[in-house]
């Protein structure tokens, strides 16, 4: 390491430093940081229902919206086709979804949630509920709702970096 360079700063929570290759995006890689532990405790919790992480997205917009073409999925959850594809036919395996052409248009898949996939409902309600004060568990109702304002205006940015790429 250079002998000029600042100390490591201390990444909050893991006891660790902070690479030297991150002290110019510290918030980034604690972001990084958090959602690879999000995503860890999410798949526990879902294992019990039978679904992957990412999987639970899918069936809640097919609960509040209905059925979707499977490229609105894939735009929705902005994943590689393929990876969507993959998640679609692991859904369908389980029988949480079913796949039709779409009348409107013959070469597009429309997706469906079965009744089996329906009465996932309450079930996922129940492990996101349980997973976001997990998450939050220490933080009062007013640094919740700040966090959710600066995660919105992240999330805001990086949406309008990707547009603007696309």
């Amino acid at each position: 390491m250079d002998a000029t360079r600042e100390p490591a700063a201390h990444a909050a929570g893991c006891g660790c430093a902070l690479p030297a290759a991150a002290q110019g995006g510290p918030v980034s890689h604690a972001l990084s940081r958090v959602a690879r532990l999000h995503r860890t405790a999410a798949a526990g919790l879902l294992r019990g229902l039978g679904l992957y992480p990412g999987q639970e997205l899918v069936m809640m917009h097919l609960w509040e919206n209905g059925p979707a073409r499977q490229a609105d999925l894939i735009k929705m959850l902005g994943l590689d086709p393929s990876t969507v594809t993959k998640m679609l036919q692991r859904l369908e395996q389980a029988g949480q979804v079913r796949r039709l052409p779409d009348p409107a248009d013959r070469r597009a898949v429309l997706v469906e949630a079965t009744e089996s996939g329906a009465r996932l409902l309450t079930e996922v309600e129940r492990v996101w509920t349980a997973l976001e004060e997990e998450s939050l568990a220490g933080l009062d109702p007013a640094e919740r709702e700040q966090l959710l304002t600066l995660l919105g205006r992240v999330e805001a940015n990086l949406w309008s970096r990707n547009a603007a790429r696309n």
